[in-house]
């Protein structure tokens, strides 16, 4: 548990000055949905500690941000506070059980997670208000330079677009990229998570049990950006307008799509 939220590695908290250009990163999407939700409802599918969910909420009539974790929801209800905002339990993939509709649902950063992620899709649909869409971001596997053990599944442009579009008969892929400042530290955090994996030549951590993993990681997560920012001091400093929204997601960090029925 960390002090404003549960930290894990891979959930990130909005006031952690280690994991700064991670979150810059996350926000620059969570700022272009905010224009997109200005004066309509939203839902946040997989909405972690809370933070995008009360960015969206700035802008929008009504924001509910949902997530599997009842522990993380709580941080959630207990750090942020609007008239037009809410957070429940939910699974993404029982999405009806809100009995809610909404006119955009975003879901940043969680598809990588899921096995099987057309269940939650055709329930997306269901929550729709009539002309509603979808905006997803994943990690853009092409250009996806340290292994995550969280990811079970990492996009390429045409992989999202082709899976979307199983569901959704109107998809435009995007990107989200990152100036060299952002890419330069980007490549050094691959580079030092790539010195600690040479410590495991077989890969033996791929047997290690799921809760060990998840012990590990997160302390990895920690060193990997410490030592990047004491290698260069710059890296703390970089804030969203270091990332930008681009028509193609060639180059791109993450991808970003928006989905229509």
């Amino acid at each position: 548990m960390h002090e404003a939220g549960i930290f894990t590695g891979e959930r990130l908290l909005a006031d952690d000055p280690l994991f700064a250009a991670d979150f810059s990163r996350h926000l620059k999407a969570y700022q272009f949905a905010q224009e997109c939700v200005r004066g309509k409802s939203v839902l946040d599918a997989g909405c972690g500690d809370g933070y995008g969910t009360d960015l969206l909420a700035q802008a929008a009539v009504r924001a509910l941000g949902v997530d599997r974790s009842a522990d993380t929801v709580a941080v959630a209800a207990r750090r942020y506070h609007r008239p037009n905002l809410g957070y429940r339990v939910c699974e993404l993939d029982r999405l009806t059980d809100l009995g809610e509709h909404f006119n955009v649902v975003c879901n940043f950063q969680v598809l990588e997670h899921l096995i099987d992620p057309r269940p939650f899709l055709r329930q997306v649909r269901q929550v729709f208000e009539p002309g509603g869409y979808l905006i997803v971001t994943t990690p853009n596997r092409l250009n996806s330079l340290v292994e995550n053990p969280y990811h079970v599944h990492e996009y390429s442009g045409s992989d999202l677009e082709r899976l979307l579009r199983e569901v959704f008969a109107h998809v435009e892929v995007r990107g989200v990229c990152g100036n060299e400042r952002a890419m330069a530290y980007d490549r050094a955090r691959a580079a030092q998570a790539t010195r600690i994996l040479r410590l495991d030549p077989l890969g033996l951590r791929h047997r290690l049990p799921r809760g060990l993993i998840e012990w590990v990681y997160p302390k990895l997560a920690r060193l990997v950006r410490r030592n990047v920012t004491q290698a260069d001091r710059s890296a703390a400093t970089i804030t969203a307008a270091d990332f930008s929204i681009t028509s193609t997601p060639g180059g791109s960090l993450d991808l970003l799509a928006i989905c229509r029925v």
